[in-house]
């Protein structure tokens, strides 16, 4: 389970002097839905995307059964947050005139059904990603930042093609349990945090801690840490400020280079 960032005690807790928005109401719903908006645009700038595939959403802050999404064709760099459309529990568009598709809401329905303090979830088809699900393995500890996911993901080992069906979908999120991320054997990564920043951070910084372990083992047998080590890691880089932080720099460079993604 991911410790909290006030559990943080090792010369970090600087880190929690980030504010944080309003917990409800519509003050709330702006913020999640424009972070929303910029992680797209981050994603994007990432090369996340792959066609029409990939998601991530955020709980309403008020409407806690229903939840802000991407709509259907439109490219991870050009997202705007008057694009994105609220979903409701049966699936039905409640704002927005756009298109969702199946998959992005039996995914996401799925995860903010079964746990309560997902704000956020992440999925989409990185490269990294896609390669490391197909060894359907854990990420090992060999790299600080692979820490974040120590004893902190999970491997659902089937396939059974799109996840279109709600029954599977569920049985994933009950194998997530507290976890942070999941790895889908042949299809990528799904990232969760209690922010939009976190979940999209954690799926950043698990991509990478996948690229990094592909060309460790490519160029030989990486040192894999022990457990002492890999719990110190854990704390410093896997807790939720730490998580904010980091997205952060990456979303302020999007508002001043790309305002429109604002309107």
């Amino acid at each position: 389970m991911a410790l909290q960032s006030e559990q943080i005690d090792d010369g970090l807790d600087e880190l929690d002097e980030l504010p944080q928005a309003n917990a409800s109401g519509p003050d709330e719903r702006l913020h999640r839905k424009q972070q929303l908006a910029i992680a797209f645009r981050i994603f994007g700038r990432l090369n996340f995307d792959e066609g029409i595939a990939g998601h991530i959403s955020a709980r309403d802050p008020e409407l806690h059964d229903h939840f802000w999404v991407n709509p259907f064709g439109v490219h991870f760099s050009r997202m705007k947050v008057s694009d994105l459309l609220l979903i409701d529990s049966r699936g039905r568009i409640v704002e927005g005139t756009r298109k969702t598709n199946k998959a992005a809401f039996t995914i996401h329905s799925a995860i903010h059904d079964a746990r309560a303090d997902v704000v956020a979830a992440a999925h989409a088809h990185s490269i990294h990603g896609r390669a490391w699900a197909s060894l359907g393995r854990p990420l090992d500890p060999i790299i600080q930042e692979s820490c974040a996911f120590w004893n902190d993901h999970i491997v659902y080992q089937e396939y059974n093609g799109l996840l279109v069906e709600r029954a599977e979908m569920d049985l994933i999120a009950a194998r997530l349990g507290s976890c942070r991320a999941a790895i889908l054997l042949h299809h990528g990564f799904l990232t969760v945090g209690g922010s939009v920043e976190e979940a999209a951070w954690w799926f950043i910084t698990m991509d990478r801690a996948a690229q990094m372990q592909l060309l460790a083992e490519a160029a030989g047998t990486p040192r894999i840490m022990p457990d002492d080590e890999a719990a110190i890691a854990h704390r410093q880089f896997g807790n939720a400020s730490m998580a904010r932080h980091s997205f952060k720099v990456m979303a302020d460079l999007i508002v001043e280079q790309e305002p429109d993604v604002l309107d």
